[in-house]
């Protein structure tokens, strides 16, 4: 009896799960070279599912040369299909693999900062103006777009980021990216060859040390505290590449760059003839007071301003964007051309509609509310489960604050066991570029976590430290 497991709680259609497991059976030669396979009636029958799910599961088999017809006397396995088990391993625990990811996904309490409330996606809006774009919009746009981006969506940002976040720019300064992400890595090939140094925030998000560092640049850390990166400590001889800072609401220790700071490190990019890069990834979510004004808003001709809707909306939109001064938007615009052409144009228009009509606004207004909620309740479960032993810092602005513990070491060994609790935790130490400054202290994102999963994560986290 030709025999296949099929699992209809997985996300996997049954068709790919037929296809899969003729591939691997015969790669690995379990079903050999001449073999007949069963009738896509009777395999139908034998699986129970619908005998059109076994035909375009042998029709896929066919058009990749796994399998051969003959006319009359059925489907077999084609000549020289077989591949060493060995080079194949990966395919025996397919189906294994696929529950342990889920089941690991369902339990872990992840405390990752930077993911929004991922369920509070405003579906309903959204798609019914993806759906009016897709309809309305003329033949052309289904063609390939301009590097920079479409240019609705940059005149709509342009007068966005002027009145919510005092952004002084022309729509033609704007060059719409997929996230942050390309974004900084445009910023990187722009203006940095090897050997260059980049003055840096020190912690800083990992990631973006390495966009930096794989350009053959060196990083030059510099401390921060509440009130961002410690300008005076920037040795007025130093040539950097670039300069780059999170002032709004530094990552991770969540200080907010003071306008004195803002100041003297304009004055030393302009004599320097450096260019700042602000990274004003989750500003909008501020607690305490009204939004801080960019840092681009002081000097528009120094200052590389970047952007994403990944913390606004959801990260996987892929959209973000870069403003820069005048000098450096040709040049930025041939470079993502050789990047990926253009961002995608639907989504481009999609979000240009969304932003104009006020919806990006509403939706920045309402998650504030629960996001302040979420912070609060992590605070408060903090204090309950730790007392006077932890201490909470960056909780001003945004989806994560740092906890501070005394007496704590956050190892990969405490890691680890906070694994065994079910809970991720992340020390700010991974992130520090002079290590041994903070290692007892965790970020701990809320934004996509409920008030429910926030209690049950610091009671695990109180397990894991006694």
């Amino acid at each position: 009896m030709f025999w296949i497991p099929i699992d209809r709680s997985l996300h996997l259609s049954l068709i790919r799960q037929v296809y899969e497991q003729i591939r691997m059976r015969v790669l690995r030669g379990e079903i050999q070279a001449g073999e007949r396979l069963p009738s896509s009636r009777e395999l139908a029958s034998s699986l129970e599912v619908s005998r059109n799910v076994v035909i375009e599961a042998y029709e896929q088999l066919l058009a990749e040369g796994y399998i051969v017809g003959q006319q009359g006397s059925g489907t077999y396995v084609a000549e020289g299909a077989y591949l060493d088990q060995e080079q194949e391993e990966e395919f025996s625990s397919f189906f294994k693999r696929s529950h342990l990811v889920e089941e690991k996904t369902g339990e872990i309490i992840d405390f990752r900062s930077g993911i929004p409330a991922l369920d509070m996606f405003p579906r309903k809006i959204w798609g019914q103006i993806a759906k009016e774009v897709c309809i309305e919009v003329p033949h052309a746009i289904f063609g390939y777009g301009h590097p920079e981006g479409r240019a609705e969506l940059r005149h709509v940002l342009s007068r966005y980021l002027k009145r919510t976040r005092g952004v002084h720019c022309h729509p033609d300064q704007i060059v719409i990216t997929s996230g942050a992400t390309q974004a900084l890595s445009l910023v990187a090939h722009l203006l940095l060859s090897s050997e260059d140094e980049v003055i840096i925030e020190d912690p800083i998000t990992h990631d973006i040390q390495t966009i930096f560092s794989s350009r053959g640049s060196f990083l030059y850390p510099v401390p921060v505290d509440e009130f961002g990166m410690k300008t005076d400590l920037i040795p007025p001889d130093k040539k950097p590449g670039l300069i780059f800072v999170t002032p709004s609401h530094q990552f991770p220790l969540g200080g907010t760059l003071s306008i004195q700071r803002r100041i003297q490190l304009i004055q030393f990019a302009r004599k320097a003839n450096s260019y700042i890069v602000e990274d004003d990834y989750d500003s909008e979510f501020r607690y305490q007071g009204t939004p801080v004004s960019s840092l681009q808003g002081l000097d528009p001709e120094r200052v590389i301003y970047i952007g994403t809707f990944s913390k606004i909306l959801s990260p996987a939109l892929r959209l973000g964007y870069l403003i820069l001064p005048p000098s450096l938007t040709e040049r930025c615009k041939d470079l993502k051309w050789f990047t990926d052409l253009h961002t995608p144009s639907l989504e481009q228009l999609t979000l240009a509609r969304f932003i104009d009509e006020g919806h990006l606004e509403r939706h920045v207004r309402k998650m504030k509310k629960q996001y302040k909620a979420r912070r609060d309740c992590v605070k408060t479960c903090l204090k309950k489960e730790f007392a006077d032993s932890v201490n909470v810092l960056g909780d001003s602005t945004g989806l994560h604050l740092v906890a501070e513990f005394k007496g704590v070491d956050f190892s990969e060994q405490q890691q680890m066991e906070a694994i065994q609790q079910k809970i991720k935790i992340y020390p700010v130490e991974f992130h520090a570029i002079e290590k041994g400054n903070h290692k007892n202290k965790i970020i701990l994102g809320y934004g996509n976590l409920s008030r429910e999963e926030i209690e049950e994560g610091i009671r695990r986290l109180k397990c894991t430290l006694t």
